[in-house]
């Protein structure tokens, strides 16, 4: 008999990408100037929204992504609202990894951290096996301790890349003169959002990604050590 985690939906990562990151920013970039800014802030808040209400009802569970993509879409469109510019947007891009940080590193104090659930899934390992192995060698507390201390280098990525955010967007987001036309402002002011999205991608991606990594590996080699399982052995058969 199929089980109602077996059914249940998985969650698609370019989906989520494309819905709540990637559509919304070029709403807010492009479309500002044929719609107006406030329409502009509204159909890219949709995207987001309408995406995180399908999942719910898809997966029956909140999509962190969406939520994250919502709140990205209201501080840029609503501080283009208000005429702010330069500082306000680099403590802007600086607050959302920071935020997700301290989530993380809070999570390292609960019975599940945070790099548990973003690693160990079950559709792909075998965590039966694993908390059996574990239960065998009475290596349950110990295993714990380090996926704790994963979690926290986890969160110490989210500070980098929040310090990173900081020192591109000050660089990238400077003041508009406010005795410019409206029209005006709003066109560089897209201007600077779609250049800090670019290069974003580069200087903040890459070593995320190489930050992952290295906490994937630090994570199976506590996996041999503490149950005495290789990753091949972890890795479930497609």
């Amino acid at each position: 008999m199929t089980t109602a985690t077996e059914t249940q939906q998985k969650e698609n990562g370019f989906l989520n990408l494309i819905f709540n990151i990637v559509l919304p920013v070029l709403i807010l970039n492009k479309f500002s100037k044929f719609i107006g800014p406030v329409w502009a802030l509204l159909l890219a808040l949709a995207f987001p929204l309408g995406y995180g209400a399908y999942d719910l009802i898809k997966r029956k569970k909140v999509n962190a992504f969406s939520a994250l993509g919502l709140l990205n879409v209201l501080f840029t469109g609503g501080l283009a609202l208000l005429g702010l510019n330069g500082f306000w947007f680099a403590v802007k891009e600086a607050a959302f990894p920071a935020l997700v940080g301290c989530f993380v590193l809070g999570s390292a104090f609960t019975k599940k951290p945070f790099v548990e659930i973003l690693f160990l899934n079950p559709s792909v390992m075998k965590v039966d096996l694993l908390e059996e192995r574990l239960k065998e060698r009475g290596k349950q507390v110990e295993f714990h301790q380090h996926m704790k201390k994963a979690t926290m280098w986890l969160s110490a990525s989210f500070a980098f890349s929040a310090l990173l955010n900081f020192i591109l967007a000050r660089k990238i987001f400077t003041n508009i003169d406010p005795a410019l036309p409206a029209d005006t402002q709003s066109l560089q002011l897209n201007e600077q959002i779609a250049q800090m999205t670019t290069w974003s991608m580069a200087v903040i991606m890459v070593p995320s990604i190489l930050f992952l990594l290295g906490i994937f590996w630090y994570l199976m080699h506590g996996i041999k050590t503490h149950a005495g399982l290789t990753t091949n052995e972890l890795l479930k058969e497609n």
